[in-house]
């Protein structure tokens, strides 16, 4: 996908009802995850991404840092993200306990 002429989210968007559910892509542009939830927000939150598993079973949720995370929206008003992570990065971080 090419993501150059997606529109940046400024940090005021950064809320759970626009982010969670945001499809994270990899540096690879691979699909790593997606955002299961936001804790805090604006640029010091963090992002709760599932990691692995197939429609929703056996994900790992881990934790990263807002400000880590490009998010933007696509062409169809989409919102999704994009890191410099693999899944496999992402699959070795310590899982998320809420």
């Amino acid at each position: 996908m090419d993501h150059t002429n997606h529109i940046r989210l400024s940090p005021t968007e950064f809320t759970p009802t626009i982010l969670e559910g945001a499809t994270i892509y990899g540096a690879d542009d691979e699909k790593v995850g997606k955002v299961d939830h936001i804790h805090g927000g604006n640029v010091g939150g963090l992002a709760v991404i599932d990691v692995g598993g197939f429609l929703g079973i056996g994900a790992k949720p881990v934790a990263v840092p807002l400000n880590e995370l490009e998010f933007m929206r696509d062409e169809d008003g989409d919102i999704h993200a994009m890191t410099s992570w693999t899944k496999e990065e992402l699959k070795a971080m310590p899982e998320h306990h809420d």
